[in-house]
């Protein structure tokens, strides 16, 4: 298994737009994204100037249904 980069946000929410996932809302730094063909949904913490935890982007690929293998060629 590769490792998991720490990324910040802004990257991370790049590469699901490469996924399909649209931003739906925002509701305080939350970012709320959405894949209309499966109706799949992801909320991303959106904090200036702080990465995402390794541990909380494999939660957020977990729900997203995107294999790690896939995200590392993306970025």
């Amino acid at each position: 298994m590769s490792k998991v980069p720490s990324l910040p946000a802004r990257k991370f929410i790049r590469v699901l737009k490469k996924f399909g996932f649209v931003l739906h809302r925002v509701s305080g730094s939350h970012h709320i994204f959405i894949r209309k063909s499966d109706q799949l949904s992801v909320s991303v913490p959106a904090h200036a100037g702080h990465d995402l935890g390794k541990g909380l982007m494999l939660s957020f690929l977990k729900d997203a249904g995107i294999s790690l293998e896939e995200f590392l060629k993306l970025l």
